[in-house]
């Protein structure tokens, strides 16, 4: 786990969470604005499973295990289905769909951080 990555994650979903916000607020739908911060989530998510399952083959593995696995797999579908959900509302709480999203992803990889180092990972 790179804690660099943790960070540019957080920094990704605090930005989706005030745009997802704004839109609501605004009483609009979501734009590419939105689909692009999600997608730009989605990669960093799949950078940092990748990094994750490269250290696991290479022998380092987190006391929870099959804890840290849950979170990895969850986490890397949760901007996806808010993305997906949020595209088919047809009212302006699409942009808090997203910002739920985004928040739960936020908490998510400083949860996984937290798994991986309580062992020294």
């Amino acid at each position: 786990m790179s804690l660099a990555l943790v960070v540019a994650v957080t920094v990704v979903c605090a930005l989706l969470v005030l745009a997802g916000l704004a839109s609501t607020l605004a009483r609009r739908r979501i734009g590419l604005l939105h689909l692009w911060g999600a997608a730009l989530l989605e990669v960093l998510l799949v950078v940092q499973t990748v990094l994750a399952v490269v250290a696991l083959v290479r022998g380092e593995r987190p006391e929870e295990t099959a804890t840290f696995l849950g979170y990895l797999a969850g986490i890397v579908l949760v901007p996806v289905a808010g993305a997906l959900w949020a595209r088919s509302e047809p009212t302006r709480w699409a942009g808090t769909v997203l910002a739920v999203a985004g928040a739960t992803v936020a908490v998510m990889v400083w949860r996984l951080l937290q798994l991986w180092e309580a062992t020294g990972g």
